[in-house]
């Protein structure tokens, strides 16, 4: 205004001039300036992130001016690299700085919130009850007062309630549920600590204390390959993105990098213009086909068969028409290849005869086994140069054992003979090296190319059974008196058979063009990438890690992880990396990105999150298995066994349905329980001892004799619900939970979109599972949501509680993409009255001290565990599958059984414990992956920074774990890659198991501790530690399996090598001890939907994708403003011209995508960049924004997983045994989806549910097509 009234007397003001009249000065109020002077203004700068993982694991500057945050811009002060390569910074993208929009908006939860009929509910119990717990039983206990907010979950309803009520409801709500079914009946489910550690612990923490369960995330997100611990008995440790400007040439294999990997995207251009050649392998004309110079585009799903040809390329042309001296020596010294393996014959069903690939042979094969005392069963055997049978260093066996054991010490890569430590070189194949007696055998490989799979091209050869001509030896293993003979090929001469390389024994493809397994040719019919393309990637791929020693890198994202046999599209790139030296090279190896999963102090939150200082074992769940079954979306299981085992396995000994499988592996202990047993656990203590028994054998003689049952042998039987369910830092239902209309109808027993039925009796075929008529609907009591924002899972919850925003808590953060730990920082104070996660769980568990009181004391809980990967127990079962339920074994606790240990629970004192560092950190002290140091130093030192607590009682004198920040210092002391005296000590602990000094890689470090403070001034890289396969070094960048082959630790595996081979039995009966192509799998998800419901319009059949996108993380920021005005301001799908065509659609008009499992409305984007066949919708899209109703189901239109469904794979539940062996996040089965179609057509009407059924008005609404 001030400026308008300028104008209007401009010529009145005065006016003087000066310098010659070239300036001169006005009276002009110039006060309207500073609206735009105070836009960006502020009175402090504070460092934060967030904690979304998306990877990026960004430093931002926070502004803030009178106590509001006005917005955000990236920090550019990380530490350098190196001299001779670009620095990490900018960091940063469009979503982080539309963050802020979300503090202030109206999507925030501002309060306590209950669902109307539940709060009802317990203030009227709370009148007549004579405690809260009381109150709660006659909720639970009544089934139509339990229906009554059940039915209404996701149909809003919410009032506003105060902390002090919601904290009682749940803390009573807990404590009946441990008293009545067990603490086992509580889960708690949050995804990747690394983006915001103590707000993670916080929950966990809580439940731990409790005996609740934690469940897997990286599993249930379909973020873990299982190939990787199969391969090198790791999670997935990967380079860190500076280390791509280390490498030569680079496959970018369906990794969106710039799009999912924004912040590093800049590596990628950069080591382009140092030269370095670029690949990108993906279906669909993606973001960075743009920065590469060469775009394949394999048809979806047959990533397996591309890799495949590009290994038979590198293979041929690096190992046979000539030898890569560098190839040769890193495969005889880093790989299985040289490792022995069994032939077994097998008779095929037209009476011929071929020797078949069995397990590694072992030091227990031989006569007196070989002179080995400890675990020779474990001991793998390979052939010298000169043709002897040898005991390498390095294989599991010599890992485990007693202190002092005579093979102590040889548990690394030295080329050493174990049994006399002469130096020794391995030989790679029968036929080379010195001379050796051979004989040229048939061997025959499971082929499953030709499987006929609808919209999948097959590629029939000489069916199922792929025969080759192999070199083997006749060893012989007994003495003089007892002789025994056994057929033996190494696994190099196993490969290059099932690869298909001609080398004239009368196998093999003559040339690339032959249409013979795995040939380019034979690729390009199934993929349809042109031959030369395979060809000339694979050799330049190849070549350069020749020249290079192994700087040729593949950038992989969880595209290829989402298909069923995800495994073989991930063996099959790994296998090229490993038989061309790449991995443990800086410049090379598997860089794996998906979520944020590289929690980089580990070891030290461990014990804050699974409250290991107070009682150990905690409980910990598989997610996927846990929702396959309590959702029921077992009962319409449609993939058969028989569809998926070997041609050449025993199909008698292999039927049955999936959930049979991990039934099975439950009861063997190769996987976690939850609920564990259909009895209380808290009683079962008390039953041991009237038996006269410890509880270890009271278990085993219980389940033998039927006393104990597990509880996933009846999942739908009530006692064996899941009863109470946390949800925090995750948005369950509307992102994550694959088969979201099974969550609504079986676990929330609410309004769904489930088109099928489940199979009944007389179609199923569970042989393990009760199967009961009626399956439940509504097996939860109580949905607890922790969140910032109204997502889907909060509109389905019965409770949900504001948290924190990340400016508004404090915590820690680490990501894959760089060495650096971050801080999350309270920039201004919670917003309304929300809370940290820190805050509110110890609210809960004050509240639940309180109430526990007459109800809960201090109990004994048994407590079932897996047999854990890095610990003895995964020496279980050597040689076969033997079951005690079937009688073919004893019951033995750890060994064919689950572990059972007794955990004492102090309910009155939670909040004590809760809030205390407990006294295990000194007794027993703290590690992980297989070593242990002791923490007394670190303990006495906490209680020094966050001060002793002076209360008396259960925690007097411990460490006070009271703030968040404590909590931060915690992990930060507690953790070697964040304290070098902690590194020193870890690094020294795993140098008495190698036998090999290891502290120099810490050394230098020892005497830098990070504080919270410190990271809140400047980013700090870690140090390096035993927990992570890398080194943090100034002269090399962090690139995983880097100190296997530089500082000779094994990997953790049985041979202790990368494996080629994978030799448990159910591997072999799956068909996949070797790698090979597996076309994605029939769901059958659309028979019979076409046209069940028609609308006018043409439906046709395609496959679902869900990529990720440009404008979310996950579901955060799709309902953000900024970012929906960038997109299409609501639900959208990607699809092909020519489909768009065939399908009647335009763009931007509203489609429908449905099949058996649920439907999803969205709009149409239609593209060139999409190929025919598929459809896209980006994850993960909410139904909360612009979403209307959909003409299948009648209810609103679903998100991306309502059109989906978990299926599992027997071959990720195996246990037991070496690195397929459980441990949290590592193993187990995945939450697939790639194998999905859905009918796809143009909506006749769009119904925005806006109306009440039967309102006049609505015709002439919906006629609109929108709501005018």
């Amino acid at each position: 205004m001030s400026h308008f009234l300028d104008r209007l007397t401009h010529f009145r003001l005065p006016r003087e001039s000066f310098s010659g009249d070239h300036g001169r000065t006005t009276g002009e109020d110039r006060t309207w300036e500073d609206a735009y002077r105070q836009r960006w203004s502020h009175d402090k700068i504070v460092r934060s992130t967030h904690g979304v993982n998306c990877t990026g694991s960004c430093s931002w500057k926070i502004y803030v001016k009178g106590g509001i945050v006005t917005w955000e811009t990236q920090q550019t002060d990380y530490p350098r690299t190196r001299w001779d390569m670009p620095n990490h910074e900018p960091r940063g993208c469009a979503r982080g700085a539309s963050y802020s929009w979300y503090l202030y908006s109206a999507n925030r939860v501002k309060y306590p919130m209950v669902r109307g009929r539940l709060l009802a509910r317990w203030r009227a119990a709370l009148k007549v009850a004579k405690t809260p717990v009381d109150a709660w039983a006659l909720i639970a206990e009544d089934d139509a007062a339990r229906r009554d907010y059940q039915q209404v979950r996701g149909m809003g309803g919410f009032v506003r309630s105060h902390w002090d009520e919601v904290n009682q409801l749940i803390a009573a709500a807990n404590v009946y549920t441990i008293k009545r079914h067990g603490p086992d009946r509580i889960i708690g489910f949050s995804p990747i600590p690394a983006m915001s550690m103590v707000s993670y612990a916080a929950g966990s923490r809580y439940l731990s204390l409790i005996g609740g369960v934690c469940m897997s995330f990286y599993d249930w997100y379909c973020d873990l390959p299982p190939a990787s611990p199969q391969v090198w008995g790791e999670q997935t440790d990967v380079p860190e993105s500076a280390d791509w400007y280390n490498s030569n040439y680079i496959i970018a294999w369906g990794s969106n990098v710039p799009q999912t990997r924004t912040p590093d995207a800049h590596f990628f251009t950069e080591v382009r213009y140092k030269g370095a050649k670029t690949v990108a392998v993906t279906p669909d004309y993606s973001e960075v086909a743009k920065l590469a110079d060469l775009w394949l585009h394999p048809k979806q799903g047959t990533d397996a068969a591309l890799a495949m040809a590009m290994g038979h390329v590198a293979l041929n042309e690096f190992y046979f028409k000539t030898r890569s001296a560098y190839f040769d020596d890193y495969a005889r010294r880093y790989t299985d290849l040289p490792m022995l393996v069994l032939l077994r014959e097998h008779t095929l069903p037209d009476g011929s005869v071929v020797q078949v690939p069995d397990r590694y042979l072992r030091a227990s094969d031989f006569n007196g086994d070989l002179g080995q005392q400890n675990n020779p069963d474990w001991k793998t055997i390979a052939f010298d140069t000169d043709g002897r049978a040898v005991l390498p260093h390095g294989s599991i066996g010599f890992r485990w054992g007693a202190e002092g054991r005579d093979d102590a010490g040889k548990w690394n890569l030295e080329a050493k003979e174990a049994r006399h430590g002469a130096e020794v070189r391995l030989k790679l194949s029968v036929l080379e090296d010195g001379s050796q007696e051979s004989e040229i055998v048939d061997v025959g490989f499971p082929y499953f190319g030709g499987i006929e799979t609808p919209h999948f091209t097959a590629n029939e050869q000489q069916g199922d059974v792929n025969r080759a001509r192999v070199p083997a030896v006749r060893l012989r293993l007994g003495k003089a008196g007892d002789i025994r003979e056994a057929l033996v090929a190494t696994v190099f001469d196993l490969q290059a058979a099932q690869y298909g390389i001609d080398r004239g024994l009368g196998s093999g493809a003559a040339s690339y063009d032959d249409n013979a397994p795995y040939t380019p040719a034979w690729a390009e019919h199934i993929t349809g990438v042109p031959r030369q393309q395979v060809i000339a990637v694979a050799r330049e791929f190849a070549a350069n890690a020749d020249k290079t020693r192994g700087k040729s890198m593949v950038i992989i994202g969880a595209a290829m992880n989402h298909w069923y046999h995800c495994d073989m599209n991930y063996r099959g790139v790994i296998n090229l990396l490993m038989m061309c030296g790449c991995i443990g090279q800086s410049g090379g190896g598997w860089s794996h990105y998906v979520g944020q999963e590289k929690l980089r102090p580990q070891t030290g939150w461990t014990a804050l999150a699974f409250a290991l200082d107070w009682a150990r074992p905690p409980r910990q769940q598989n997610s996927t298995s846990f929702f396959y079954a309590h959702t029921d979306q077992w009962r319409y299981e449609k993939l058969g066994v028989e569809e998926i085992v070997s041609p050449l396995a025993d199909r008698e000994r292999f039927g049955g349905s999936m959930i049979d499988y991990n039934v099975r592996a439950e009861r063997m202990g190769w996987l976690p329980s939850a609920p564990q047993l259909r009895t209380n656990p808290l009683g079962i203590a008390a039953q041991a001892e009237a038996a006269g028994l410890s509880p270890r054998d009271y278990v085993a003689r219980a389940l033998t004799d039927g006393r104990l049952q597990m509880s996933c042998e009846d999942p739908d039987a009530p006692e064996n619900w899941p009863r109470n369910l946390f949800v925090w830092r995750s948005n369950l239902l509307g992102s994550s939970g694959k088969g979201h209309e099974y969550f609504c109808k079986h676990l929330l027993g609410t309004e769904n979109g489930v088109q099928g039925k489940d199979l009944g009796l007389g179609d199923a075929r569970p042989e393990e599972v009760t199967w009961h008529a009626d399956a439940p609907q509504g097996k939860l009591d109580l949905l607890v949501t922790l969140d910032f924002r109204m997502s889907t899972t909060c509109l389905y919850s019965d409770i949900v509680l504001p948290t924190a925003s990340w400016y508004e808590k404090n915590d820690l953060n680490t990501s894959d993409m760089h060495p650096f730990i971050h801080p999350l920082s309270a920039a201004v104070d919670p917003v309304w009255e929300s809370r940290s996660d820190w805050e509110i769980y110890k609210g809960f568990a004050k509240a639940f001290s309180e109430v526990c009181v007459g109800h809960l004391g201090v109990e004994r809980d048994t407590v079932l565990t897996p047999l854990m990967h890095d610990t003895p127990a995964e020496l279980a079962q050597p040689y076969g599958v033997a079951e005690w339920k079937k009688g073919e074994c004893e019951l033995i606790p750890g060994k064919t059984a689950p572990q059972v240990t007794v955990v004492e629970r102090d309910y009155p004192n939670l909040y004590k414990r809760f809030t205390a560092l407990g006294p295990l950190m000194d007794t027993l002290g703290n590690g992980g992956k297989g070593i242990a140091w002791a923490t007394g130093t670190e303990v006495e030192q906490l209680g020094q920074l966050n001060g002793i607590t002076a209360e008396p009682g259960a925690t007097e004198g411990r460490p006070r774990i009271v703030s968040d920040i404590d909590a931060c210092e915690v992990i930060l002391q507690l953790a070697p890659e964040t304290n070098g005296h902690v590194a020193v000590k870890a690094w020294e602990a795993l140098s008495r198991a190698t036998g090999r000094d290891h502290k120099h890689l810490a050394l230098y470090r020892e005497d830098e501790k990070i504080r919270y403070r410190d990271i809140q001034a400047q980013p700090r890289k870690i140090i390096s530690s035993p927990t992570w396969s890398g080194i943090e070094s100034e002269t090399v960048s962090y690139n995983a399996g880097y100190t296997n082959v530089h500082e000779l630790i094994p990997w953790r595996t049985l041979t202790g090598r990368q494996q080629f081979y994978q030799d448990h039995p159910w591997m072999i009966a799956f068909g996949e001890g070797f790698s090979s192509y597996r076309p994605p799998i029939d769901m059958k998800a659309t028979h019979g939907m076409q046209g069940i419901r028609p609308n006018g319009h043409p439906e046709i059949q395609l496959n679902f994708i869900t990529p990720h996108q440009k404008w979310g993380i996950h579901s955060t920021y799709t309902d953000n403003l900024l970012m929906l005005t960038l997109n299409r301001g609501g639900p959208v799908a990607w699809i092909s011209e020519e489909d768009a065509q065939r399908a009647g659609i335009e763009d931007n008009d509203w489609m429908e995508m449905f099949n058996l499992n649920g439907a999803v409305a969205v709009r149409a984007v239609v593209s060139q960049r999409v190929k025919p066949g598929m459809v896209m919708m980006y994850h993960a899209q909410e139904k909360i924004i612009n979403t209307p109703g959909s003409e299948i189901t009648g209810v609103r239109g679903g998100i991306h997983n309502s059109v989906t469904r978990i299926v599992l794979k027997p071959t990720h539940m195996i246990g037991g045994y070496a690195q397929y062996s459980y441990g949290f996040n590592y193993y187990g089965t995945i939450g697939t989806n790639r194998d999905e179609f859905v009918v796809v057509r143009k909506m006749a009407k769009v119904d925005w549910l806006d109306t009440p059924r039967g309102d006049h008005l609505a015709a002439a609404y919906q006629s609109q097509g929108e709501n005018p």
